[in-house]
C-alpha cells in the first residue's frame, strides 16, 4: 500500500492562494507519478479572516493544524492590517507552537535564472543557510516604559539558550553531512560585540565540530558573510546562524539566487509538524491578475516532500522547475515570465508526467 501524508494547507493572503494553488496542483501530479497519497485540508487565516472576526489564530485552527504531517502556507500580510500583527500572531506563534526550532533556506542559482551579481553562474552559488527559528531576539522579550514620552526606553532582549543552540547546530552539522557537498560549515556571528550570546554560540559550535571529523568548520561575522555571498558565494555550503542574523542574510541571500520569486524555505521540527513556504510576501498588488510567479511555493513543496521522506518526489519537482527555468521562463518578475502564474503550474506539471 503507497504511504498517505495529511498536508494542512494554508493559503493566506494576497496572491497566497494563487501560489498554493498551482503549487497543490504541481503536489497532487507528483504523488500520482510516485504513488503516494497527499490529503489536503484547507485552513481560512489571514487578513481577511481577521478583518471579518478579529481572529487571529484560533484554538481550532491550531488543533486542525496538529492532526497534520505538515503545513502548506501561502503568505501571510494584508495592506489594511497593521504590520507585526497577522506576522507575529500567526507565523511565530506556529512556530513556538510547534517547535519549529529551524529555518531551512536552500539558496541555489539555476540555469536560466539572472543573478546581480557579474560574473557568477550556478556553480558559484548553491548553499543552505540554517537559522535558529525560536529563540533570539524574536523570543518576545522586553517591552517599553513610558510610551511616547520623551524620555521612552524601549527593551528587546535576544534569548539564547545552550538547548536551543546546540540543537540547531546538531542539525546544521547533520544536513552538511547528508547533503555531502563541500562538507563545509561556516558559523555566522558577531563575537567582537555581541559577547555573551555568540560567545555561547561558538563554544557550542566548536564542541559539537569535535563529533564531526568529516566536517571543516570556519566562522565568519555577519557583515563579512554578507560580503562574502556577494564577492564569492561559492565559499559556502552550509551557514548556521541565530535568528535574526538569518533573517537578514536569507533575504540577501534570495536575491543572489535571483530574486523572491525562487526563494523557499522550511519552518523544520525534526520529530514533529514543520511549515513549508515561499520566502516572498503576499504581493497583494498582483492579487487575482494571474501574473505571479508560483514556483517559490512550488519549490516550498518540494522541500516539504523531502523533509517527509519523499526524497524521489521532490527531486522530480525541482527538475521539473529546471527545465521550465532554463527553457522557458524569460523572466522569474511578477508578469514578465511570459507565462501565466496557471500556465507556469501546467508545465511544471507537464515536465513531471514526462520525466523518466
Amino acid at each position: 500500500m503507497s504511504k498517505s501524508y495529511n498536508i494542512a494547507v494554508v493559503p493566506g493572503d494576497g496572491t497566497g492562494p494563487e501560489v498554493i494553488g498551482e503549487g497543490v496542483k504541481v503536489l497532487s501530479t507528483v504523488s500520482r507519478k510516485i504513488d503516494f497519497k497527499l490529503n489536503f485540508t484547507y485552513f481560512n487565516i489571514g487578513g481577511e479572516h481577521y478583518k471579518a472576526t478579529g481572529e487571529i489564530l484560533p484554538d481550532s485552527v491550531v488543533e486542525g493544524l496538529s492532526k497534520s504531517d505538515a503545513i502548506y502556507l501561502g503568505a501571510i500580510g494584508h495592506p489594511d492590517v497593521q504590520p507585526g500583527i497577522l506576522e507575529k500572531g500567526i507565523l511565530l506563534n506556529l512556530r513556538f507552537h510547534f517547535d519549529q526550532y529551524i529555518n531551512l533556506r536552500p539558496v541555489k542559482l539555476y540555469e536560466g535564472v539572472s543573478t546581480p551579481i557579474k560574473d557568477k553562474g550556478p556553480d558559484d552559488i548553491d548553499f543552505v543557510v540554517v537559522r535558529e527559528n525560536t529563540e533570539g531576539l524574536y523570543a518576545g522579550a522586553g517591552g517599553i516604559l513610558k510610551k511616547g514620552k520623551p524620555d521612552e526606553v524601549a527593551v528587546q532582549e535576544s534569548i539564547n539558550t545552550r538547548k536551543g543552540v546546540e540543537r540547531c547546530i546538531r542539525y546544521a552539522f547533520e544536513y552538511c553531512r547528508k547533503r555531502n557537498k563541500k562538507k563545509k560549515l561556516t558559523l555566522c556571528g558577531k563575537t567582537n560585540v555581541l559577547t555573551f550570546a555568540f560567545d555561547l554560540w561558538e563554544r557550542t559550535f566548536n564542541e559539537v565540530a569535535k563529533e564531526y571529523p568529516d566536517i571543516s568548520t570556519d566562522y565568519a561575522h555577519v557583515d563579512a558573510i554578507c560580503m562574502w555571498m556577494i564577492k564569492n558565494p561559492e565559499w559556502f555550503d552550509v551557514i548556521v546562524t541565530d535568528n535574526m542574523f538569518g533573517d537578514i542574510i536569507t533575504d540577501l541571500a534570495a536575491m543572489i539566487q535571483g530574486g523572491m520569486g525562487i526563494a523557499a524555505g522550511g519552518n523544520i521540527n525534526p520529530v514533529g509538524i514543520s511549515m513549508f513556504e515561499p520566502i516572498g510576501g503576499s504581493a497583494p498588488k498582483y492579487t487575482g491578475q494571474n501574473i505571479i510567479n508560483p514556483i517559490a511555493g512550488i519549490l516550498a513543496g518540494a522541500l516539504m516532500l523531502d523533509t517527509l521522506g519523499e526524497e524521489m518526489a521532490a527531486l522530480c519537482i525541482e527538475n521539473a522547475v529546471k527545465k521550465v527555468l532554463k527553457d522557458d521562463v524569460k523572466d522569474v518578475s511578477a508578469g514578465k515570465m511570459g507565462f501565466t502564474t496557471t500556465e507556469v503550474g501546467d508545465l511544471i506539471c507537464k515536465y513531471i508526467e514526462k520525466d523518466e
